[in-house]
């Protein structure tokens, strides 16, 4: 089933690539014009320059997006992310830029996006992209983690303020495949490994979370928000399972 979203203006921040370029995707298939930003450049003619933590270039990226369109209907706070550090080891200053980057960043975003939907007719919709991590122990990344709890319980805050008008919904997602997997996961032995703990047997795809984003975008989730979607394969078998030897013990 083809959603159509034809027309529609859409934000995407870290949008250039892995998980940023699957909702690219989605987005576009379903007709919509999108607007990648990040802070590399990319070939995309539509792709804007943006650090998202800081003020006066996000003002600036609402600006250039509205001289070019007249409008923003969808804003997709994907940009984000932490490399593996023990949280006795990382410093202060590692700490704040995890959570500037994936809890200030996004209200800063959603701000500035909510400013320019209040006043369409329309209104529009603000998907955040969470994690996992954000519901369970996240050793080896715990401030970001921490942030992401915050993305979620930001999600609802901002869609009790910001109704009728627009609509805030978050995706938990799990495990994504993505061209930067080995960092997280090891070699293709390490992949697949994670792979077999996900009760879906896989990893998600790119296109996997863009398709939950553009659902949360439509039509069709008009009475859904402030409402946190997991997509996650059905999350994580118990590792209790594989440590017990009850069914040894009974057989």
């Amino acid at each position: 089933m083809k959603l159509d979203l034809e027309g529609a203006v859409v934000l995407v921040t870290g949008g250039t690539r892995g998980v940023g370029a699957g909702i690219g995707r989605a987005f576009r298939g379903a007709g919509s014009v999108v607007i990648p930003c990040g802070r590399r450049s990319d070939p995309d003619p539509e792709f804007i320059s943006c650090d998202v933590r800081d003020a006066e270039q996000v003002s600036s990226l609402i600006d250039t997006i509205l001289e070019r369109h007249h409008r923003l209907d969808v804003v997709v706070n994907n940009a984000g992310g932490s490399p593996f550090a023990l949280a006795a080891d990382a410093s202060p200053r590692f700490h704040q830029k995890i959570v500037e980057l994936n809890l200030l960043a996004p209200l800063l975003v959603s701000q500035a996006a909510n400013a320019v939907m209040q006043r369409q007719a329309g209104g529009g919709s603000i998907v955040m992209v969470s994690s996992v991590s954000g519901r369970r122990p996240s050793p080896g990344t715990a401030a970001y983690g921490a942030a992401k709890a915050g993305l979620d319980n930001l999600t609802a805050s901002l869609a009790v303020e910001w109704a009728p008008k627009v609509r805030v919904n978050s995706l938990s997602v799990g495990p994504v495949l993505t061209e930067q997997s080995h960092l997280h996961y090891g070699d293709a032995a390490g992949i697949a490994a994670v792979a077999r703990t996900v009760p879906l047997g896989r990893l998600a795809t790119p296109d996997d979370v863009g398709a939950c984003a553009v659902f949360l975008a439509s039509p069709l989730a008009s009475y859904v928000s402030g409402a946190t979607l997991a997509v996650h394969g059905g999350g994580e078998v118990p590792a209790f399972l594989a440590a017990s030897n009850a069914r040894e013990e009974q057989s």
